[in-house]
């Protein structure tokens, strides 16, 4: 982080304090919070623009309706369709109540290479409905805006599965279009979003 002083080093001639966003690069601005309540899905179709240089979505006590399933994502580059060409990496750690199983692995089955489909953010595991069970953690998404570069995206995740295991999850990858992306929907690849929030943040200054 740039640390940043007064050029006229007498206190008396400073005339006015700076701002939240010009002392912290990394600032989070709140944009938009969307909660579920037996939700198909939770979309943001609105603030993803070139105000701020990367967005940061954050996934709080996500709840699935069934059992077995994966929380996803897609992305939008200007149709009506979340259907962005991606590419990606994920792997992940597991290890269950029972002690029986521990591993650390990369996840071929989740990973995507040309794909309009939607992304599984859950690779290792599936979520769990029971009523203590649930899903956390953050996606990024860094210029979606621009219309010269692919549209790279990371995000880390942790959740009980349905086989009452933890699994703590690595993703990332890129939109493979110089199309800006102006939308991004959440959904479970199998019933509702029956509970949950999710949040979008600016991060860093206004450009």
């Amino acid at each position: 982080m740039a640390i940043r002083t007064a050029v006229n080093r007498a206190l008396t001639a400073i005339t006015a304090l700076p701002t939240a966003a010009a002392l912290v690069d990394g600032n989070l601005t709140l944009l938009t919070t969307a909660t579920a309540s037996s939700s198909a899905t939770l979309d943001f179709t609105s603030g993803i623009d070139s105000t701020y240089d990367s967005y940061l979505f954050k996934f709080i006590d996500m709840h699935p309706a069934n059992d077995g399933v994966n929380f996803t994502v897609g992305f939008r580059d200007g149709s009506s369709a979340y259907d962005a060409t991606k590419t990606t990496s994920a792997f992940g750690a597991v290890h269950d109540e029972a002690d029986s199983q521990a591993s650390l692995g990369y996840s071929t089955a989740s990973d995507q290479a040309q794909s309009t489909a939607f992304l599984r953010l859950s690779p290792t595991g599936k979520l769990g409905n029971d009523n203590d069970q649930n899903f956390n953690g953050e996606l990024s998404i860094y210029s979606p805006s621009s219309t010269t570069f692919v549209k790279h995206f990371i995000a880390r995740t942790t959740y009980q599965d349905y086989g009452n295991g933890e699994s703590d999850d690595y993703i990332a990858g890129y939109c493979n279009v110089t199309a800006a992306i102006d939308g991004v929907q959440f959904k479970m690849d199998s019933g509702n979003i029956d509970a949950g929030v999710i949040k979008m943040y600016g991060v860093g200054p206004k450009q």
